[in-house]
């Protein structure tokens, strides 16, 4: 051990001692920079809608650097994904619905959507946003936004098929969903998913044919 010349713990020098280090972006006793961002990402998309935000104005809401926002979400559209508790990420599901054959895509949309739907967790969050819609108009432009943006026209672009296409799709789907889940209309509420999905691919085959 060294001593120093009163015998006692000689000091380590200032270029030895040891040094606290930052990540970068990250600041200083933040607990839950996520959950932070999470929250500023709402306040954000409330206000703003999905279209005119942004990622550095989420992160400058959060006090973040725009490239931590990046680490942890990738895109706006992930965070808004995550911040909205939607049960899926639209660039994760829609190579799916698109792959495989054409004429099999209005089959494979009715089955992915009614299979998400099925499982209570994953509906409760796009009920809830539904909901919201029909009653506040920040929520309407947002939840428009986002389906137009990230959704809709991603798919209509894949599939080469005028928007309005996917869009008559999707509001016949919603209509099912509403009715089946937030009305519980009977009997289409207790109605078997592989019934539904024989009664409804036609019709949205025909829609997405082009």
């Amino acid at each position: 051990m060294t001593r120093g010349p009163a015998g006692g713990r000689a000091a380590v020098p200032e270029d030895r001692a040891p040094e606290k280090r930052r990540r970068p972006g990250r600041r200083p006793g933040a607990a839950d920079t996520r959950g932070e961002i999470l929250t500023a990402a709402r306040k954000v998309f409330a206000e703003k809608g999905f279209d005119k935000a942004t990622i550095r104005g989420i992160a400058r809401e959060a006090s973040v650097d725009p490239a931590l926002v990046h680490h942890y979400f990738d895109t706006k559209d992930g965070i808004f994904v995550e911040a909205m508790q939607f049960p899926v990420d639209p660039a994760t599901v829609i190579p799916t619905i698109l792959a495989g054959p054409r004429e099999e895509v209005g089959e494979r949309l009715v089955r992915f959507i009614l299979t998400l739907t099925a499982d209570s967790q994953a509906r409760e969050p796009v009920v809830a946003l539904l909901r919201t819609a029909m009653a506040n108009e920040q929520a309407v432009t947002m939840l428009r936004e986002f389906l137009t943006q990230a959704v809709l026209g991603r798919v209509a672009e894949g599939l080469g098929i005028p928007p309005i296409r996917l869009q008559v799709a999707f509001s016949q789907m919603f209509g099912v969903i509403m009715m089946r889940y937030i009305l519980k209309l009977e009997p289409l509420a207790s109605a078997d998913l592989e019934e539904l999905v024989e009664i409804l691919s036609p019709t949205i085959q025909r829609y997405l044919a082009g």
